[in-house]
C-alpha cells in the first residue's frame, strides 16, 4: 500500500502494534487464534497506517493452517521425549513457535509409512515444517526434493545433504569432536578408539572427520580398526563395551559420539570391573543433564540444542514472510559452536 510516496507494509503494522509480522498475518487473514487484545492493536495500527494487504498474499495465507509442524523419526524402544537431544530441540522450536504466534504440530513417522512430507501441506495441516532425524537415504532425498520443488517451507536441523542446498541449522560437530580427541590425546593417550553413530547422519560424518584431524595433529596413526558405530542408544554402547575391552587389545581412551552411548559403555565396563578416568579414560558428546550425574562425571561436548530449535523457527518465518511477498531466498545453512565440558572420566592412567 502506498500513501504520499511511502510505502507501508506489514513490518510498519507490526512495528506500531508492537508485535510480528507473522501475527499481523495472521489477524488480517483471521487465520489461527490470537487473543482478543492482540487482535485489537493490530486492527487498530492497520487503520492508522491505511494498510491493506495485497490479493495475493491475502490468498496465499488463507489456504494456511496456522501451524509449523516438527516431523519426528520413528525410534524404536526408545521414549522420544525423555531423550535429551529431542526434548532440548522441542522446547527450543516450541519457544519460538509461540512467540511468532503459531501452534506447533508434532508429526510422528511410523516404520512402514512411506516418507511424504508434502502431503501435510497438501492437505494443509502445516504451513511450514521442521525435519528432525532425517538421513541420508534415497527416499529422504526423494521427500524432500518433493517439498523443494513445492516451494513448501521447511528446514533441516543436524543433517545436511551433500549436494543439497537447503534452510538448516546445525553445530560445528567438527570442531567438537576434533576438541575431545584432542583433550584425551593431551592426557597423554596414544590410543584413542571411538564409538561413532550411523553414517547416514551427516553428524557421524563430521564426529569423524573431527577425530582424524584430532589424531593427524597428535601424531596418532588413524586405525579403522579403532572405530566402531553404534545407533545412539545406550545399549549400543553397552554392547559395544565388550569389544573395547578385550584383554590385551584395550584402548587408553575412547571418544563416544553421544552421551547415551558413553553410558552404555560406563555400565558395561563397571560390571567388568572397570571405571572411567581410573582404567580408561572417556569422553562423550551433547553434554546432557546425565553427563554430570554418572560415576564419575562425564567430559562432554555441549551442543546448543535448545538455541538450534528456535533458530531453526525464525529460518521458517523468514522463508514464509519471502514466500507470502513473492520475494526469493538463497537457503541459509546455520552451524553454532559447541564447547567442551571437562569431567573426571577423561582423566587418563597410564598402566604400569
Amino acid at each position: 500500500m502506498e500513501i504520499g510516496g511511502l510505502v507501508i507494509n506489514r513490518k510498519e503494522v507490526a512495528k506500531l502494534a508492537g508485535v510480528s509480522e507473522a501475527t499481523v498475518s495472521r489477524v488480517l487473514n483471521n487465520v489461527g487464534p490470537i487473543a482478543d487484545r492482540t487482535r485489537q492493536r493490530v486492527l487498530e495500527a492497520a487503520r492508522q497506517l491505511n494498510y491493506h494487504p495485497s490479493a495475493i498474499a491475502q490468498s496465499f495465507v488463507k489456504r494456511k493452517s496456522g501451524n509449523i509442524g516438527v516431523i519426528l523419526p520413528y525410534v524404536p524402544k526408545v521414549h522420544i521425549f525423555s531423550t535429551y537431544y529431542f526434548s532440548e530441540i522441542l522446547s527450543g522450536i516450541g519457544e519460538q513457535v509461540k512467540r511468532n504466534g503459531y501452534d506447533l504440530l508434532l508429526l510422528f513417522l511410523t516404520p512402514e509409512e512411506e516418507l511424504n512430507y508434502a502431503q501435510y501441506f497438501q492437505k494443509q495441516k502445516i504451513d511450514a515444517c521442521i525435519i528432525l532425524g532425517a538421513r541420508d537415504v534415497p527416499q529422504e532425498r526423494k521427500a524432500l526434493l518433493e517439498l523443494e520443488r513445492g516451494g513448501y517451507p521447511f528446514c533441516l536441523v543436524n543433517q545436511r545433504f551433500e549436494g543439497c542446498r537447503y534452510y538448516g541449522v546445525d553445530a560445528d560437530h567438527v570442531t567438537g569432536s576434533y576438541e575431545a580427541v584432542r583433550h584425551l590425546a593431551e592426557q597423554g593417550a596414544k590410543d584413542i578408539a571411538f564409538v561413532n553413530g550411523p553414517m547416514m547422519y551427516s553428524n557421524s560424518a563430521d564426529r569423524l572427520e573431527g577425530y582424524r584431524r584430532a589424531l593427524e595433529e597428535a601424531g596418532l596413526p588413524y586405525r579403522p580398526e579403532r572405530v566402531f558405530e553404534g545407533n545412539y542408544s545406550r545399549k549400543s554402547g553397552y554392547s559395544l563395551s565388550a569389544s573395547l575391552t578385550l584383554q590385551g587389545s584395550r584402548p587408553d581412551a575412547v571418544f563416544a559420539a553421544n552421551d547415551r552411548m558413553a553410558i552404555g559403555l560406563l555400565q558395561g565396563w563397571k560390571e567388568k570391573g572397570l571405571e572411567a578416568g581410573r582404567d580408561i579414560a572417556l569422553a562423550g558428546y551433547d553434554d546432557s543433564d546425565a553427563a554430570k550425574l554418572t560415576g564419575p562425571p562425564l567430559t562432554s561436548v555441549d551442543v546448543p540444542f535448545f538455541e538450534m530449535g528456535g533458530r531453526a523457527v525464525e529460518h521458517l518465518i523468514r522463508q514464509m514472510q519471502a514466500h507470502s511477498e513473492s520475494i526469493a531466498g538463497e537457503p541459509f545453512y546455520e552451524i553454532l559452536p559447541t564447547r567442551l565440558m571437562v569431567r573426571p572420566s577423561s582423566k587418563f592412567n597410564p598402566r604400569k
